[in-house]
């Protein structure tokens, strides 16, 4: 391989450091497409050029909890837990359960906006219409859950709508276009030049997380990812960007330019 011959090349002609016969050079599996990362400054800008509201409530979550925007969206209130800072997803991709992080600076947000969806929850209830769609093992053993505070949305949305299996009217989740449509509305205003969407922002959590030196098996964990190959890809995008690696000309005694 003409990388092999390259690198042997560096080793002996130029690094003079003499190698044995390695054989072929093994190679960590990299993806064929590195995911987009955003900068944190780039971050901060695109919360900066959202509205304050439900949508950008989420996008914090993206990025400060690593969650799947579907994840964030199906989060019901007996999931977020406060006191000990965690948020629980659960049957998220592959069907699998996992905990993850809930930054501290979103329990005041948080707060504030369950007792606005608190209240609209009442008066759905008040109405007759307060019931919320639930898994079918739950709904059977407990058919009270669906109007239980603690098994509504986090983010519900902003209008009833019927459900197609039971014909009841219901207040469902927020809509993901809305979420996806307010990201890249306020991506633009930020002049990001990146593809910013809502899966960057996951993207994003999981390599600010490995910059800052988490262990690579403690974000898999925090992503839900069954095999560690998928995480890696954030490793790969590091050394990509050549992330923590100083150039030649900022060590000169002397600026050349």
């Amino acid at each position: 391989m003409v990388l092999d011959r390259a690198l042997i090349f560096l080793y002996e002609q130029v690094l003079e450091i003499e190698l044995d016969d390695i054989g072929p050079l093994d190679r960590a599996d990299r993806p064929k497409r590195l995911p987009t990362v955003l900068s944190r400054e780039e971050v901060r800008r695109l919360f900066g050029a959202m509205s304050t509201g439900p949508n950008r409530l989420i996008a914090h979550l993206l990025y400060g909890s690593g969650l799947r925007l579907s994840e964030a969206l199906r989060l019901r209130v007996k999931e977020l837990d406060v006191g000990t800072s965690r948020l629980h997803v659960r049957d998220g991709k592959g069907g699998t359960d996992r905990s993850t992080v809930l930054p501290e600076r979103l329990h005041g947000p948080l707060r504030r906006h369950l007792k606005t969806v608190k209240a609209q929850h009442e008066a759905d209830c008040a109405d007759g219409v307060g019931g919320v769609s639930l898994p079918d093992a739950i709904a059977e053993k407990y058919p009270n859950a669906k109007t239980e505070w603690r098994w509504q949305y986090v983010f519900p949305s902003t209008t009833l709508s019927e459900d197609p299996r039971s014909g009841a009217v219901r207040r469902h989740h927020r809509s993901d276009s809305a979420v996806q449509r307010a990201v890249k509305q306020a991506a633009d205003a930020a002049d990001i030049e990146k593809r910013a969407t809502c899966h960057t922002l996951r993207h994003s959590f999981a390599t600010h997380l490995l910059q800052d030196g988490t262990d690579v098996r403690t974000i898999q964990k925090l992503l839900g990812h069954k095999q560690l190959r998928t995480t890696m890809q954030y490793v790969h995008v590091l050394e990509q960007s050549g992330d923590g690696v100083t150039s030649p000309l900022d060590t000169l005694p002397e600026d050349p330019t």
